[in-house]
């Protein structure tokens, strides 16, 4: 295997630089065709743990994994849907057929050859939300049992305006979980459902159509005994001029459904419609792995600081336009991985920290999480005493910037630490500008957070930067550029075009962060308000 040769960092009084050229030799190597693709369970899987593990060595860290290897293992279920042998909604005895792909996406998270929804009743649900702590109840005790839950995107106040009662009650147009996918899927198995529909909306979701589908039918979950089974058959989206047609065809107007739901006296709306779907399943356990390395702590070694990207990608699909078959996630996450192991070098240049430094190369990132969720399931190093989390997952590539983007505000004081030090750079902290996408619940670093956590995401797709060449508006088109063509497709790719001296400052600052807390004993919390903070200070008799 071809493995470009990184510099390795020895300990001395004069740390080493962030270094541009190190992270492009990381990235360029990543997303070589050897590695097909980075994903779980695949050759190109033991090809990329090969080259992490002998990266890690290289840079002089210690085993980090399971029972000192450099591994935890994650056994995923992997699911692939065939062509389906019927997809096709009745209503008032006509039957129409669907497009798979363009009229519905779905997948499944069974372990079986077949997914079958068989003339199941769909009932609009709303958001499909539940929140006592919120006086929110969109199922009002209906039993969905074997029957198809239609929702909408984001949260019910998302699309409010500031005189609904609804307003600001679910963050305004900050998402919440209640407003991401993978809760309105949790809460419909809980509630029996056969299978859970979507109805896409580009702005709601935060993206078009083209993520909705670049799966490809494929999907993983984490392996689960029988009677913790999702109840869905199927789950995924209706795009929106099918669920239009799916409304008019039951005598409803959606628009005005939308406003209803927008109110917490909602009752969930039977469709007068059947859904009926067939799909060959092809299905198996594969055995993916996270990798971990780690500098033991001098002082304080069951202190730890854990550093994590995402080593996994979305591996081979249809050739582009350019005949590209691997979808090798250049940015998303490879300059990510990039990132945490200048850190690691960086740290490896320096006397040993109080704490121990442990750097995460998660899988399955892309499939919902799956790895980091395992993990913090079992986790290597007790989270009572895990003193942060810093994620980096996708950077710009256009240049210096003269802000760095808060993911998540009001979440913890790590933000305030993030605005410490850069300003230390000459930067100012600005707000995510599309809070609307849930960021904060789409990234590795939230399976700790649900564990109570202080965490930290470094992501570029969260705003507009302001560059110092072009201003916001060429930071804008960046993120257009980006997310409209190459956002999980072959086409984030490793570009000489790229410009990383703003990704450096990105991983800079988080270097000045993780380093201010390895020589401390500081404890960053999470700040009033956060629905992390009464988990965490559950705890805190482990931190004195």
């Amino acid at each position: 295997m071809l493995i470009l040769s990184p510099v390795q960092a020895q300990s001395s009084d004069q740390p080493i630089e962030i270094s541009a050229e190190e992270i492009a030799r990381t990235v360029r190597t990543m997303t070589l065709d050897q590695f097909e693709g980075r994903a779980p369970g695949t050759a190109g899987e033991e090809r990329t743990i090969g080259y992490l593990i002998g990266r890690f060595e290289a840079l002089g860290l210690e085993p980090g994994g399971v029972d000192g290897s450099w591994t935890q293992p994650v056994p995923l279920l992997h699911t692939t849907l065939g062509k389906p042998e019927t997809l096709a909604i009745s209503n008032d005895g006509s039957t129409k057929e669907l497009q798979a792909g363009k009229d519905i996406y779905v997948s499944t998270l069974q372990p079986k050859d077949q997914a079958v929804v068989a003339d199941a009743e769909m009932v609009f649900v709303g958001y499909g939300v539940t929140a006592p702590e919120r006086g929110w109840d969109d199922y009002k005790n209906v039993d969905l049992t074997g029957k198809v839950a239609v929702f909408l995107v984001n949260d019910p106040d998302f699309a409010a305006a500031a005189n609904e009662p609804v307003a600001g009650k679910f963050g305004g147009r900050a998402m919440t979980y209640y407003g991401r996918w993978t809760y309105k899927f949790e809460e419909a198995s809980r509630r029996g459902a056969v299978a859970a529909l979507i109805v896409h909306e580009t702005e709601a979701a935060g993206y078009g159509w083209s993520v909705v589908e670049s799966p490809q039918g494929e999907n993983y979950g984490t392996v689960k005994p029988d009677g913790q089974m999702t109840s869905l058959a199927l789950q995924g989206w209706i795009s929106g001029d099918a669920a239009d047609r799916l409304f008019e065809d039951a005598g409803l107007d959606l628009a005005k459904l939308r406003v209803a739901a927008r109110r917490k006296d909602f009752s969930p709306v039977p469709l007068g419609a059947t859904l009926a779907a067939s799909y060959p399943v092809k299905q198996e356990i594969v055995k993916s792995q996270n990798v971990f390395g780690k500098i033991a702590g001098r002082t304080r070694p069951d202190e730890t600081i854990i550093y994590g990207a995402h080593w996994d990608a979305y591996g081979e699909g249809p050739p582009d336009e350019d005949g590209k078959i691997y979808r090798a996630g250049a940015n998303d996450d490879a300059l990510g991985m990039a990132g945490i192991m200048e850190i690691a070098r960086k740290f490896k240049s320096m006397p040993q920290p109080d704490r121990t430094i442990v750097i995460a190369a998660w899988t399955a990132e892309e499939r919902g999480l799956l790895g980091s969720e395992v993990y913090a399931q079992n986790p290597i190093y007790p989270v009572e005493t895990t003193v942060a989390n810093l994620a980096i997952d996708v950077l710009q590539t256009a240049g210096k910037a003269k802000d760095v983007i808060l993911v998540g505000k009001g979440q913890g004081t790590l933000e305030d630490d993030l605005a410490k030090f850069a300003k230390l750079q000459g930067r100012v902290v600005t707000e995510e500008s599309l809070p609307e996408r849930g960021l904060f619940f789409r990234a590795d670093h939230f399976s700790l957070a649900k564990r109570g956590v202080p965490v930290l995401l470094m992501m570029s797709l969260a705003g507009a930067s302001d560059l110092v060449e072009g201003g916001r508006k060429a930071g804008q088109k960046w993120i257009d550029d980006y997310t409209g063509k190459c956002y999980h497709a072959a086409c984030d790719a490793w570009s000489p075009d790229w410009d990383l001296t703003g990704a450096v400052q990105d991983i800079d600052v988080m270097f000045d962060i993780g380093n201010s807390l390895a020589y401390s004993d500081d404890w960053p919390e999470w700040k009033a308000g956060s629905e992390f903070k009464e988990l965490r200070d559950a705890s805190a008799e482990a931190r004195r």
